[in-house]
Parts: C-alpha cells; sequence; structure tokens
C-alpha cells in the first residue's frame, strides 16, 4: 500500500513542463506546482507579451508573480536532523507539513497539495509530521494496523483477525481512542483540578508563611518590650533599694557619729576631772583640800551607756532581695516552660485531615496533670495529680486566686496549642470533660464560671443515660454509645475540638469548628455525687 501511494504521488508531483519530478518546487497564484527554473524559463518567454499564464490552467497574473516563486529561508523549508523530512523531495528534502495515515507518506508543503485537490486523497487522515509511521504497519503482515484488539490490549490488522486475535474482543481503533480519549480527558479534568489545589495550597503555604514572619516579628518585638520593660523595672527596684540604703545609712552613720561626739567630749571632761582630782590628792594643805573637795567629786550625768548590736546592720535587705530572686527564678522556670513550649508546639503547616484511627490519635497524646491551685476545695487530687474525686468535705488548700470557688471544676496545669489528644476515665454518675481558656472567671458561682456556660469554655457533658455539649450556655443534644472513657482531640490551629466515645473502637460524639484566640487548658467538673471520680488516662 505505501509502494501504491508512492507511484502515485510521483506521477502527481511531476513537473508539467519538465515532466520530472519536482525539484525546487514553487506553487503559482492558481495552486499548481513546478519546478523553480522551469516556471521561471516559461515566463521568461513571456516577458516580451507583457502578459504570464499558468501553463496547466492558462490563468493570467499582470504583473509577473514574484512572491510566489520565492523560496522560502533554508533554515525554515529544509528538513534538519530533528524535523520530519518530505519522504517525497529528491537531492536536500524539505520539511514535512503532515503525515497521510493512509499513504504511510509524510509530505513538505508543495507535495502536500494533492491531498486538498483531488478528491480521492482529501479523504486521507492528515496528522503532524510523524517518524513513526511504519510503526502503523502489522509485522506479521504487512498491513495497516486500524483494529484494537481489547483481549490483547494492542492494535492489529484485519489479517490478524482472521489469525491468532480470532474470537477476541476487538473494536476499531478510532472507537478505541475514542473511548480512551474520554478517559484521557477525565483524567486531564482530574490533573488539572489537582493543580488548581495544589497552586491554590502554594498560595496558601506563601499566606502562610507571610503570617509567620509577621507573627515571629511582632512576638519578637513584643516581646522585646515586655522584656525590656521587666528589665526597666528590675533596675528601677534596684535603683530604689540602693537609695534607700544609702539614705538608711547616710542617717545611720550620722546618728552613731553624734553620739561619737558626745563620748569624746565626756572624755575629755572625765580627763580633765581625774587631772584636778590627782593635782588636789597631792595638796598637804588639809583646809584646802576640803576647800576644793566638793566642787571636784561632783560628776556630771554619764551617757547611757552603748548596747552594740551583732553586726547585721543591712544583712536583712540581702535576704529580702534574695528571696525576691529565688521567687522570681521560680516563676521564671515555671512559666518558661509553657513559653517554650508555646514556642514549639507553633502550627505552621496547613491542617492535616483528623486521624482515623486510636494509633493515628495517639501520636499526637499528651500527658496531662491537674493544676491543685485551681481545684474547688471539695476536690481531692491524688495519682500524681492526674485523678480527682469529689469529696463531701472541704480540703485544706491553701487560698489561690486560681481556685474555682463554687463549681467542683479543676483545669490541667499544662497549656495546650498544636494538635493534641488526651482521655478521660470516669466513674460515678457523671463528669464534665471541658477545655478552656486561662482568664475564665474562677470566684462564684455565676454562669462566668461553669465549664460551657460561656464563651471562654467547652464542655462534654457525661452522665449513664445521654451526652450533651455545652457553650456559651447553649446545650446540643449528642447521641453516641455510652463508655467509661472519652477521648479528646483538639487541633488548636484549625480550630477543631472533637470528643470521642473510647471503647474497643472510637466513635465521634461531636466536633466543634471554631477559632481558638488563646491556650487551651483541660478542665473536668463532677457535681452529681460523692465519691464520683475523673481520671486523666495514663495513655500507653
Amino acid at each position: 500500500m505505501a509502494q501504491k501511494g508512492v507511484q502515485l504521488d510521483r506521477e502527481t508531483f511531476s513537473c508539467s513542463i519538465c515532466l520530472d519530478l519536482l525539484k525546487d518546487p514553487v506553487t503559482t497564484p492558481c495552486g499548481h506546482s513546478y519546478c523553480m527554473n522551469c516556471i521561471k524559463s516559461y515566463w521568461d518567454g513571456e516577458d516580451e507579451k507583457k502578459i504570464h499564464s499558468c501553463p496547466q490552467c492558462r490563468q493570467t497574473f499582470t504583473p509577473r508573480p514574484k512572491t510566489g516563486l520565492q523560496a522560502a529561508p533554508a533554515d525554515l523549508c529544509y528538513a534538519g536532523p530533528e524535523d520530519v523530512a518530505c519522504d517525497v523531495c529528491t537531492g536536500r528534502k524539505l520539511k514535512a507539513l503532515k503525515s497521510c495515515l493512509v499513504c504511510l507518506v509524510s509530505y513538505c508543503e508543495t507535495h502536500l497539495q494533492p491531498h486538498y485537490d483531488v478528491a480521492q486523497l482529501k479523504k486521507h487522515k492528515l496528522v503532524d509530521p510523524s517518524k513513526k509511521l511504519q510503526e502503523n504497519i502489522c509485522s506479521c503482515h504487512d498491513e495497516v494496523m486500524k483494529i484494537f484488539c481489547r483481549t490483547d490490549q494492542q492494535c492489529i490488522c484485519y489479517l490478524c483477525l482472521m489469525d491468532k486475535h480470532k474470537g477476541h474482543d476487538t473494536v476499531s481503533a478510532a472507537a478505541e481512542r475514542t473511548e480512551r480519549q474520554r478517559e484521557l480527558e477525565v483524567s486531564r479534568q482530574n490533573i488539572q483540578q489537582r493543580i488548581q489545589d495544589r497552586e491554590k495550597d502554594v498560595k496558601e503555604l506563601q499566606r502562610e508563611v507571610e503570617a509567620i514572619n509577621r507573627s515571629a516579628d511582632k512576638a519578637v518585638e513584643d516581646s522585646e518590650k515586655i522584656f525590656t520593660q521587666l528589665i526597666r523595672l528590675m533596675e528601677k527596684r534596684s535603683s530604689d533599694v540602693k537609695q534607700q540604703v544609702r539614705s538608711q545609712q547616710e542617717t545611720e552613720v550620722s546618728r552613731v557619729k553624734e553620739l561619737q561626739e558626745k563620748l569624746e567630749q565626756e572624755i575629755t571632761e572625765l580627763k580633765r576631772k581625774d587631772a584636778e582630782m590627782k593635782k588636789l590628792s597631792h595638796t598637804e594643805d588639809h583646809t584646802q583640800f576640803l576647800h576644793n573637795y566638793p566642787s571636784l567629786s561632783a560628776l556630771s550625768e554619764s551617757t547611757s551607756s552603748i548596747n552594740i548590736r551583732p553586726l547585721r546592720y543591712f544583712e536583712d535587705v540581702t535576704a529580702a532581695v534574695s528571696e525576691l530572686r529565688d521567687k522570681l527564678q521560680d516563676v521564671l522556670r515555671d512559666k518558661w516552660t509553657n513559653v517554650s513550649l508555646t514556642v514549639t508546639e507553633v502550627d505552621v503547616l496547613l491542617s492535616q485531615p483528623e486521624p482515623k484511627t486510636r494509633a493515628g490519635f495517639l501520636q499526637y497524646s499528651r500527658e496531662l496533670t491537674l493544676d491543685p491551685n485551681t481545684a474547688n476545695t471539695r476536690l481531692l487530687l491524688s495519682e500524681g495529680n492526674r485523678k480527682v474525686t469529689l469529696m463531701s468535705q472541704q480540703q485544706s488548700y491553701s487560698s489561690h486566686p486560681d481556685r474555682f470557688t463554687g463549681w467542683e471544676q479543676v483545669l490541667s496545669r499544662e497549656s495546650l496549642t498544636g494538635r493534641c489528644y488526651w482521655e478521660v476515665e470516669w466513674r460515678g454518675r457523671g463528669v464534665d470533660v471541658a477545655v478552656a481558656y486561662k482568664n475564665i472567671s474562677r470566684a462564684g458561682s455565676s454562669d462566668e464560671c461553669g465549664f460551657g456556660y460561656n464563651n471562654k469554655s467547652w464542655s462534654l457533658d457525661c452522665d449513664n443515660n445521654s451526652y450533651n455539649f455545652w457553650y456559651n450556655n447553649v446545650s446540643t443534644p449528642v447521641s453516641g454509645p455510652q463508655s467509661s472513657r472519652v477521648g479528646v482531640y483538639l487541633d488548636h490551629s484549625a480550630g477543631i475540638l472533637s470528643f470521642y466515645s473510647v471503647s474497643e473502637t472510637m466513635t465521634l460524639l461531636h466536633r466543634v469548628q471554631t477559632t481558638f484566640t488563646q491556650p487551651l487548658y483541660a478542665g473536668l467538673w463532677l457535681y452529681y455525687s460523692v465519691g464520683a471520680t475523673a481520671e486523666f488516662y495514663k495513655l500507653k
């Protein structure tokens, strides 16, 4: 078939002037092709008439055509190593413009023209130039492969259909292409959607980077201001202590020197009296002795005796400042842990999907303890401050501003940011498993103090018969399997708070989607019966 196509082209692409295959072909405005030299010579002979015509159709041109006969630049027409060459051109081949899947031949622009002009050739399938036309030929039968075998997933010719592919599920290659094209379009749509999603994620990550930089810069700036204020406050207090000590030093030294001067004056007076008495004691005249004695024997009142204190003086100031330093160090050590933990757990990634299994949740597990300074006086803490029990009698806790005075509640010592998971095991009639901001009110029994009764806390009320979720004093009934253990998952940056019933499996009870503006603290509220307990379950 390929040979027939080539033979047809040789007849069609011959120059009608020299009757040979076209050399340096050019096309006249009427669409006929000739060798460059042949048509030039032909028109040179017509120059005297000043009318030029096509040797085939006799169409005339005035003036003599030039543009149509100018050859294109060599680098645009001739085929290079990477180009598909025209199979018809002789000598130096031109670039192919199209390949014919019927002729299995590649054509340059000139040799392609018959496929646009000849009725039989117009039916041929033209494609972009291809060097792989021979791959369309069956290696066994040397026929064009126009059939697709779905059984063997390969293209075959019509002779293969009667041979080793007999009885197989076959369709035309065009039909299979149509179906695969639909699948391809679906795949492309999926890819394009993924590209859009990923581009959106990239932009989101860029915004995240910008937000991280802004937040970090602000945190550094604010921290520097705060520490500068602290340093200035410490310097002010140091200056105050120094000034007070120096002032007191001046007062005390002045007082002591004044007393010292009085003593020195008394010593001088006593020495003078002693000298006079000594002189009198050596007087031999008895009458003179007796006459002067009364005036010398009378002593002036002595300065009161001085009790020297142990050399402490301002040591108490040093002790007081040392005690202040120790307390500040304790506070900084305790609070610095929270600061460092907060910095370490800054969530700078896009929100991760919520885990699907308990093992997935456990990778975010947090070991929590209860803060005794927040515990209501009817709550007894035990098991290393992981367990709380509701008692009938008040416990002997010291007064503390963080303590819940009205509701039987307690908060965790640890703050919660980033992604966290913990479980609460409870016994008794019921318990509220909650999270709250640190600035939740503590004093009294108002709604501002109760977990779930305000906008600073979220609470799941668990009892033996039902669940209810509370936020801002609004109750939402929750359905789910009853369990003595509740799992809590927090994704702080994503604003996700989820409660799970935990047994052999995990069942989602309630999920909250919001925006958390502060670190959270885990909370427990026991209010039903004396002896009820709740414990932060020790996760393996």
